[in-house]
């Protein structure tokens, strides 16, 4: 049997070579994904920005150069967790990638899922949170509070790029990623859960 590495890297391969969307033919590539899939806990965005397909790699921008620094104020490395998005290539003029967008890329990411079957995700931002998680989620009102997607927890936060705008909601995202990071201990010690919030 296949170990995870080697089938993520026969499905990136896969992923490199689709047309399920226009997106394909207005970008540099496919930003796929990247860090450890074997830790338990994967981070999702919406789209990979300029810098992102530019240089094929997720959250390597302003927003992603602050997400590093966020996992490192939580005591993760960011080889130390899997970082993606829901949409895989970038929009033109990083607009919001539309609902058929998203749609068309869902199966990417569950595939990753299915291959990986982490025990938490974090939603960074309201678009990849809706896209997870339902249409109804609202980003303000949900954050900070888990969820349940089969057996994996979700906990939506505010997207890096949302603290650049505004700095007073990087107290909220320091206090969801503490959150995250002692159900990650918990679950890697075997311990008892946090209690469930709602099942998406």
């Amino acid at each position: 049997m296949r170990d995870v590495r080697t089938l993520l890297e026969a499905l990136g391969a896969e992923a490199a070579r689709c047309r399920a969307c226009g997106l394909r033919d207005t970008c540099r590539g496919v930003v796929f994904g990247e860090g450890d899939p074997e830790s338990g806990i994967i981070l999702v965005g919406e789209a990979p920005g300029g810098v992102e397909d530019e240089l094929g790699r997720p959250f390597v921008g302003p927003a992603g150069q602050l997400l590093d620094r966020i996992l490192l104020a939580v005591g993760f490395r960011r080889e130390q967790v899997y970082i993606t998005n829901t949409v895989l290539c970038r929009p033109p003029g990083n607009r919001v990638p539309s609902p058929e967008e998203v749609a068309a890329c869902r199966p990417w990411l569950d595939r990753r899922l299915a291959i990986m079957k982490p025990d938490i995700m974090v939603c960074l931002g309201a678009s990849a949170a809706r896209a997870v998680l339902g249409r109804d989620l609202r980003i303000t009102r949900d954050r900070g509070r888990w969820q349940t997607l089969g057996r994996m927890k979700v906990m939506p936060t505010f997207h890096p790029a949302a603290l650049l705008r505004d700095p007073s909601k990087k107290r909220a995202v320091w206090e969801d990623m503490k959150a995250v990071r002692a159900e990650w201990e918990r679950l890697r010690a075997g311990g008892p859960p946090e209690s469930e919030g709602r099942t998406a």
